[in-house]
């Protein structure tokens, strides 16, 4: 199978992850240039020294400088790719299409209405977390201690989180109060203002009482689990539709002979970039087998960053141009090849042998596979052992 970097942490320039032989155009740390002055021979032992390895390390200055010129060429010859964002909104759509580049956001507003309702327990606690009791309940075992004590940094006794809780009660009452002319599907609005009126009720019940633990939190959510699905479903459904008709429309507009050449990036913050859900609709909408190798999820520092195309077609570049490097400068070594196309580091295999890591070893072997399944593998792998 062929295989893709897909897991390059993109920053908001369009520099991404170096490599063993690829990464960014700046001299390697403490490279030094070459003296004219000290030639090899000199009798100076320690000056040639320095100037052979600064020789040697300008062979690495080159290369880098020459793969990034690569790149650009490359850069410019990038089509047909959709850049996803993902976002409060749903996403948003970039075709880039022979130099041109096409932008919609097609998801329905009822996406971003179901998931503001289905929020309320979330922001209820983004005000009270740093005033929990910051020991672990007993019986609690999905919970790290020192991850609930650096949440619950101000600790129990205080009361600082009253005023901000009353005013978004005051929020929570006024969507309240106009949900019936948010013009909603009836059960959607249903679970909205089962959603609100609970979230009212504990909210306003432990600002009365100015005090609150972590179990009666659990209890207020726990009332609302069904109702925060139904949104979810809601959020789910306009979004499915709008990627379905948007990529009907694309097709056409790309060609069905040239769709199977599709290249998808789907930007993401790190917390959802594991089975994002852009990348799960739109795997079903791009030619059978094309999205093990050309959906691509880049995880990136913000939710939303200015230059985001840019820096999506940059990184793709990197993965095209090494697709074709891997095969061509490892031509008797697939493992060391599938390492340049994929997420391992080409020095991964070496420093878990001298480590003895065998066990991590035919892990990181399977990450090398194609985007979408060795990430889902993996969760997978996770979450038996835990069990």
């Amino acid at each position: 199978m062929s295989t893709r970097r897909n897991f390059i942490a993109a920053t908001t320039t369009a520099a991404a992850a170096a490599t063993f032989l690829t990464g960014a155009g700046a001299s390697p740390a403490g490279a030094v240039a070459p003296d004219a002055a000290a030639p090899a021979g000199s009798g100076d032992a320690a000056g040639d020294q320095v100037t052979a390895r600064g020789n040697i390390l300008q062979v690495d200055t080159d290369m880098r400088t020459n793969y990034d010129k690569l790149r650009v060429g490359v850069t410019q010859q990038l089509t047909p790719v959709i850049v996803v964002e993902n976002g409060m909104q749903g996403g948003k759509y970039t075709l880039v299409l022979d130099g041109q580049r096409f932008v919609e956001e097609p998801i329905d507003q009822i996406f971003q209405l179901a998931k503001s309702i289905a929020h309320v327990p979330l922001g209820i606690f983004s005000v009270i977390a740093p005033y929990l009791d910051p020991r672990v309940p007993a019986g609690q075992k999905d919970m790290y201690a020192r991850d609930l004590a650096m949440t619950a940094y101000a600790g129990p006794g205080k009361t600082d989180w009253v005023d901000p809780l009353t005013k978004f009660v005051a929020d929570l009452d006024t969507a309240r109060r106009t949900l019936e002319q948010a013009g909603l599907p009836t059960d959607l609005k249903v679970s909205c203002a089962h959603i609100l009126d609970a979230g009212m009720t504990y909210a306003n019940d432990i600002i009365r009482r100015r005090t609150f633990d972590m179990k009666g939190f659990e209890d207020f959510t726990g009332k609302v689990g069904d109702d925060i699905k139904q949104n979810m479903y809601w959020a789910a459904k306009v979004q499915i539709e709008a990627v379905k008709d948007l990529f009907t429309r694309w097709k056409t507009k790309v060609g069905a002979d040239r769709w199977h050449e599709l290249y998808v990036v789907v930007l993401s913050m790190w917390t959802t970039s594991e089975l994002n859900q852009n990348s799960i609709i739109i795997k079903h909408f791009m030619d059978a087998g094309m999205a093990d190798s050309h959906l691509i999820d880049l995880p990136c520092q913000a939710p939303s960053i200015a230059n985001a195309v840019d820096v999506a077609l940059d990184n793709l570049a990197r993965i095209v141009q090494d697709n074709i490097a891997a095969q061509m400068v490892f031509s008797t070594d697939q493992q060391l090849a599938d390492a340049l196309k994929g997420r391992p580091d080409l020095l991964s295999q070496e420093l878990l042998k001298l480590l003895g890591d065998t066990g991590a070893t035919a892990s990181t072997a399977s990450l090398a596979a194609c985007p979408f399944h060795s990430k889902l593998k993996a969760q997978q792998a996770v979450r038996s052992v835990a069990v």
